[in-house]
């Protein structure tokens, strides 16, 4: 709820492990807002996210199981590909074991990711989307189609179970969309990890989805397969 008024109204949906569901609907819907739930970029006023059998809806963004793709990109244009794709892995921290303290307290170790972890997995994710010989290229010189496989990849990267998609291809030209699509479709099959994906466009629903979330005044009208 936004000062009074109902964005998303008891909203209710079961995602399945490996599946690409879409929120189907105009602008205003509130499918952007429940992915922006999802993801912990807002907090629901009232009901619960459930992951996995665990209530994440209190859980910071940086610490869910989720990677989002913008619109816009949202790419750092001082940095060429490979850094923008390593950027989040120079940051982040993993499990290294464990300790006593002195009072007997076990103590969770973490470290940083190598220089040889982190190019390692740069130039796999690299070759996930198709361009592993671009790592040194300047972002500004890329086309719009490579530069948001540029940001799929900097998602993907960081090794999502779900992977949130806010009309990732609204910015690009019709027939780049259409190739992008099949792009996307293929990178799904592939992976076999979970995408949630926000669009107005109801051929693009069609034609990628598993399941359809149709959505209106906040309100989820039908939730079915595209053949439904």
């Amino acid at each position: 709820t936004y000062g009074g008024k109902d964005a998303v109204k008891n909203a209710s949906l079961v995602i399945k492990r490996g599946e690409f569901v879409t929120r189907l609907g105009p602008s205003g819907c509130g499918k952007t807002t429940t992915l922006r739930m999802i993801a912990g970029f807002e907090m629901p006023t009232s009901g619960r996210i459930i992951f996995d059998g665990k209530d994440i809806t209190d859980t910071p963004p940086h610490l869910r199981p989720v990677h989002t793709v913008f619109q816009r990109y949202a790419l750092f244009p001082h940095l060429n590909v490979y850094n923008n794709i390593a950027f989040g892995l120079k940051l982040k921290v993993i499990p290294n074991g464990t300790k006593t303290d002195r009072k007997g307290r076990t103590v969770q170790l973490y470290r940083k990711y190598t220089k040889d972890e982190i190019r390692e997995k740069v130039e796999h994710v690299l070759r996930m989307v198709d361009l592993e010989d671009y790592g040194y290229r300047g972002v500004s010189s890329l086309s719009g189609g490579q530069m948001q496989r540029v940001a799929i990849a900097r998602a993907l990267v960081n090794e999502p179970e779900v992977l949130l998609l806010d009309e990732p291809l609204g910015a690009l030209d019709l027939k780049m969309r259409k190739d992008m699509q099949l792009e996307l479709m293929d990178m799904h099959r592939r992976l076999g990890i979970t995408f949630v994906y926000v669009t107005h466009d109801q051929e693009e629903a069609l034609t990628m989805s598993d399941k359809i979330v149709v959505m209106r005044d906040g309100v989820i009208q039908q939730i079915a397969d595209p053949e439904k």
